[in-house]
């Protein structure tokens, strides 16, 4: 099982490397890193189990974050309407690739954390509204799926993570919430 202990922190060289594809079919090793990283992420939203683990809640983990340099993300993006259970986005994504993307930007409010980065980055990180994503489930099944908004927003972020780019990468250095017109600001 995977915790806070074995997620490596910003100035690790994994961290900064382009990962390596995953051959299909799948080995069990590979499914196995995938369903750990989709438990480590179960867990840290279940407050009962994150306390007790003390683990930070993530809506996403990379094998980056967890020093194997592979194309291998978890995401779960929990549901934003309280009385829906099912999550708004979830799988463990095998060389995931965006296809397109809108003209459109967008960015969280807030800003973005990271669970591999240990401190307050403030500033916008923008990214596309809305992206076409290709990839390859744990059954080595070929998916093509269309996210907007937040859900699109963390898989960009993840993705990021198989490229060895953090998100503060993306924020502008001289003038951090710095926005061009129409990039959409999601709260």
């Amino acid at each position: 099982m995977i915790t806070m202990d074995d997620i490596i922190r910003e100035g690790r060289p994994t961290l900064r490397k382009v990962a390596e594809e995953v051959t299909l079919p799948l080995s069990d090793e590979d499914k196995k890193l995938g369903n750990e990283l989709m438990e480590f992420l179960e867990n840290s939203q279940d407050p009962q189990k994150a306390e007790e683990l003390e683990l930070r809640g993530g809506v996403g983990l990379a094998a980056p974050q967890v020093n194997v340099s592979k194309r291998i993300t978890a995401v779960l993006v929990p549901s934003l309407d309280p009385n829906v259970e099912e999550p708004e986005f979830k799988d463990v994504l095998y060389n995931p690739k965006i296809l397109s993307h809108s003209v459109q930007g967008a960015c969280l409010g807030e800003g973005e954390g990271c669970l591999s980065v240990d401190r307050d980055v403030p500033g916008y990180v923008v990214r596309q509204a809305r992206i076409t994503l290709r990839y390859y489930n744990a059954e080595g099944e070929k998916k093509k799926i269309r996210l907007k908004n937040y859900p699109a927003v963390v898989v960009q972020h993840e993705l990021d993570h198989l490229n060895g780019v953090l998100f503060y990468d993306h924020i502008n250095e001289e003038n951090p919430f710095a926005l061009n017109e129409g990039v959409l600001v999601i709260e």
